[in-house]
C-alpha cells in the first residue's frame, strides 16, 4: 500500500511538473519572455554584454511577445526583437523552437539571428538620410536616443507594405535594415517593455 501511495504521489508530482513545462513553452512563445542584450548597437539606451569582454554584463529585458496581433503593427520609435533572417519565411514551429527553454533542451545556444533594434520606419514612410540627419517623411527626427551623430548612411527607401525599417542606437556599429533591409512584420517578435535588470536601471519602454 505505501509502494503504491509513493508512485501515486511521483505521478502527480509527473502531471505537474509536466503541466508547469508546457505552461512555461506556451508563455514564453506567446506571451512574455525574458532576453539578454548582446552586444553594443543599443548602447546608451541598452547595455549589451560583450564576446570579448567577460565581465561586461547584458541588460535583461522583457519582450511582449503578444503585442502585435489582433491588427496592431510596430509603431516608430518602438524597441523590439526580430528574427533577422528576412528572406525566410517564419511558421509555427519558429515560434515553439524559438523558445529558450527548447533551444537549450536542444543545446542550440545560437541566438544571433535575434535581434534587439528600434522602428524608424512604419509602412509606406519615406526615409531620408542627409547631412547626418535621418528624415522621416520630409521632417528631420530628433533622435536624442543616439550613442553620436551617425555617419553610417543608407540609400532613401520607401518601407514596403507589411515592414518596418530597424536601426540600433549605436548606429556606427550597429548591424540593421541598412543592411539587410527592411524587415517583415512576421519577424518582429514582440516589444520591449521594460528592462528589469540591473536593478538601479529597471526602466519601462
Amino acid at each position: 500500500m505505501k509502494s503504491e501511495r509513493i508512485i501515486k504521489e511521483i505521478l502527480e508530482w509527473g502531471k505537474i511538473l509536466l503541466f508547469s513545462l508546457v505552461a512555461s513553452i506556451f508563455l514564453s512563445a506567446f506571451i512574455l519572455q525574458p532576453s539578454i542584450v548582446c552586444e553594443a548597437s543599443m548602447e546608451p539606451t541598452l547595455e549589451g554584454k560583450s564576446s570579448f569582454d567577460v565581465n561586461k554584463a547584458g541588460d535583461y529585458v522583457m519582450i511582449f511577445k503578444s503585442a502585435y496581433i489582433l491588427g496592431n503593427e510596430p509603431e516608430y520609435g518602438d524597441i523590439v526583437i526580430i528574427d533577422s533572417r528576412v528572406n525566410r519565411q517564419r511558421t509555427l514551429k519558429d515560434k515553439v523552437i524559438d523558445n529558450p527553454l527548447i533551444r537549450r533542451a536542444m543545446n542550440d545556444t545560437n541566438d544571433r539571428q535575434f535581434w534587439i533594434k528600434r522602428v524608424i520606419g512604419e509602412a509606406g514612410d519615406l526615409l531620408e538620410f542627409k547631412e547626418g540627419t535621418v528624415y522621416r517623411n520630409g521632417i528631420a527626427l530628433e533622435e536624442d536616443y543616439i550613442k553620436e551623430d551617425m555617419m553610417k548612411a543608407f540609400e532613401t527607401i520607401k518601407v514596403p507594405e507589411n515592414h518596418v525599417f530597424v536601426m540600433g542606437d549605436n548606429r556606427n556599429i550597429s548591424i540593421d535594415s541598412r543592411e539587410i533591409g527592411s524587415v517583415p512584420v512576421e519577424n518582429v517578435l514582440g516589444k520591449v517593455i521594460f528592462r528589469f535588470y540591473p536593478f538601479n536601471k529597471i526602466s519601462i519602454y
